[in-house]
Order: structure tokens, then sequence, then C-alpha cells
């Protein structure tokens, strides 16, 4: 693997992330990245990501549609996704 190689993730938001983030974005990141990683960037957007995405707020984290802690290992091309816990009736 080139250390200098970047990869593309596609980042999707759900609930209330959706609504203050919009539903998608595509982030590019150096190879070997983790979810923590990618929060940290996100997070550097602007006002909004950094709020939103704060680790004191409850968020969810999913790559490729199983959940994950922010230890894991991304690829290129993988699929994030960010949302609130979901609570049922």
């Amino acid at each position: 693997m080139n250390p200098t190689s970047t990869w593309r993730l596609h980042v999707r938001y759900f609930a209330s992330l959706r609504e203050a983030l919009g539903a998608e974005e595509t982030v590019e990141l150096a190879a070997g990245a983790t979810l923590a990683t990618l929060r940290d960037r996100l997070m550097q957007r602007d006002a909004d990501h950094a709020r939103w995405l704060s680790r004191e707020r409850a968020v969810r984290c999913a790559v490729d549609q199983v959940m994950a802690d922010e230890t894991a290992l991304l690829r290129d091309g993988a699929e994030v996704a960010f949302f609130p816990p979901v609570t049922g009736g």
C-alpha cells in the first residue's frame, strides 16, 4: 500500500443528523484511516459537524452496514453511516 494514497469514503447521515448535516457526502482520507480519524475530520468541517458529531453526543456508526466502533479500520470505497440511537415503542 502506498502510504501517500487516499481513500474515498461515502458518508451517510440518518434521522436528526440527516436533518442537520444533509443526507450524504464524500470524504477523502489517507489510506489506513479508522472510523475515529473520519469522525475527527468531519468535526473539523464546520460548527454544525462539530456539534452533531461531538463525542459528547450519542452517535452510532456503521461501516458497510455493520455496526462499528471508532477503532474500525476503513477501506477505499467504504460506506460509513452515522445515526442517533434509536428507541422503539
